[in-house]
């Protein structure tokens, strides 16, 4: 009986914040962006995504059941020249991601925790493909908990098949003629094709 009164509040309570948060994601509410995401679970996957591989996808959708809202952020530096463009980073996420409600695709320069804090995010996604990317994560880590201990930070590992493969390995093998086939998506090998030409061997 305890069980099944427990699982029944537990339900009464997801009904009670669904209704609420149904109330304030009216235009007539009043409420912010960051108001509504206090009524959520929001989780910000930063990065670079320059550009977004299977790796990233990978880490996105598995994460995608977690969460209410997942905000992919492009971390944007302009003293910092990557490949492409940020417009056209973004272009490539909205190609992969535009018709998912519950994904938003966004960018952002400065802390991360200030984005999150603006954001209404309590959630950091890291992505870690071997031991060697865990000590700069873990600096990182406890830099942004430091900064805002509100704010969590949680590891996922991609897929052993996507373990080995970063944004600079891709770029690096396109360019001279490798291919990339199942590494990333369909609109990604478009762009590096557009920026390298048709190099790629058949």
């Amino acid at each position: 009986m305890v069980a099944a009164g427990a699982a029944a509040h537990s339900d009464h309570g997801r009904e009670v914040a669904k209704t609420l948060l149904l109330a304030a994601e009216s235009p007539d509410s009043g409420y912010t962006i960051k108001d509504i995401n206090k009524l959520k679970k929001v989780a910000i996957f930063p990065g670079s995504f320059d550009p977004i591989t299977n790796g990233h996808i990978d880490i996105i959708e598995r994460c995608n059941h977690l969460f209410d809202e997942i905000i992919i952020a492009i971390a944007f530096n302009p003293e910092k020249k990557g490949l492409f463009t940020l417009e056209e980073r973004l272009e490539m996420i909205r190609n992969i991601y535009g018709n998912h409600k519950n994904i938003i695709i966004d960018s952002f320069e400065g802390l991360l925790v200030d984005y999150a804090r603006k954001m209404g995010a309590k959630i950091i996604i890291r992505g870690l493909r071997a031991i060697s990317d865990f000590e700069y994560e873990f600096q990182m880590a406890l830099m942004n908990r430091r900064l805002d201990d509100k704010i969590e930070t949680i590891f996922m590992m991609p897929h052993e098949k996507y373990s080995y493969v970063s944004s600079r390995l891709i770029k690096e093998v396109f360019q001279f003629g490798g291919s990339i086939q199942g590494l990333v998506s369909p609109i990604v090998e478009k762009k590096l094709r557009e920026k390298f030409g048709n190099k790629i061997n058949k």
